[in-house]
């Protein structure tokens, strides 16, 4: 089976112990979680500028933690580092994000033929369940922001569940740019009751060993996403992200 892949989180929330437990946060790490909290939030909006000492004023540290940070936030592609000009947040028009979901799509849609195909048990998948009953759980409270770290956990897992490592590293590094986009519109679209059907089919069909129709269920769930998205950006005159 394939192993857990942990890289992303122990940079951004740091580490456990031999012992499981959490060790604490470095300043960068504490830096990168903070600054990617404060881009999705809008605090620091699409075509910014932000110098390094200005940063680490807000976030009480120095400067070098906060240049490290953006050097992490550059390769997700949130940031441009430059040199004596600190930080841009960098803008993505909805071509960019039309671009970035057909990627995505692509990748996930593999990744679920190949975690049917892979023989999981229930119990292999439970981790997979357990984001679909947190996003369902979410949607009865009518709790968008639940939901949505709901259903990051739920795409994150099926691309892990692919075991293709260079898949996961494509997807790690465009996923935060959906993030961006899902955020903005989060509170604009409908219920996302046909998102918590499309994640039960997806995981329905992989328990089932049928890659195809895990591969076309998730396929067709991405594409109405985009969709979705899309005409919501376009609709309120979204011109960047």
């Amino acid at each position: 089976m394939v192993e857990p892949t942990a890289a992303l989180e122990c940079k951004i929330m740091g580490a456990r112990g031999m012992d499981g437990s959490r060790k604490p946060q470095s300043n960068t790490q504490r830096a990168v979680a903070e600054l990617r909290a404060m881009i999705f939030a809008g605090e620091l909006g699409a075509g910014t500028d932000h110098l390094e000492s200005e940063l680490a004023d807000r976030l009480g540290m120095s400067r070098t933690p906060v240049r490290e940070a953006g050097l992490m936030l550059e390769a997700q592609g949130l940031v441009e580092m430059r040199p004596r000009k600190g930080l841009r947040v960098l803008a993505l028009s909805p071509a960019d994000m039309r671009d970035v979901y057909d990627v995505l799509t692509e990748l996930e849609s593999l990744s679920a033929e190949r975690a049917a195909q892979a023989g999981y048990t229930k119990d292999d998948l439970a981790e997979l369940a357990a984001s679909i009953s947190e996003m369902q759980a979410a949607l009865d409270d009518d709790d968008r922001v639940a939901w949505a770290a709901a259903d990051d956990r739920f795409h994150a897992e099926l691309v892990r569940l692919g075991g293709n490592s260079r898949v996961i590293g494509i997807v790690g590094m465009m996923v935060d740019q959906v993030r961006r986009a899902r955020a903005l519109t989060l509170h604009m679209r409908p219920a996302p009751v046909k998102s918590c059907d499309d994640h039960r089919g997806v995981y329905d069909a992989i328990a089932a060993g049928d890659g195809a129709s895990a591969r076309s269920i998730h396929h067709a769930h991405r594409t109405h996403a985009k969709d979705m998205i899309l005409g919501l950006l376009d609709k309120h005159r979204f011109h960047q992200i």
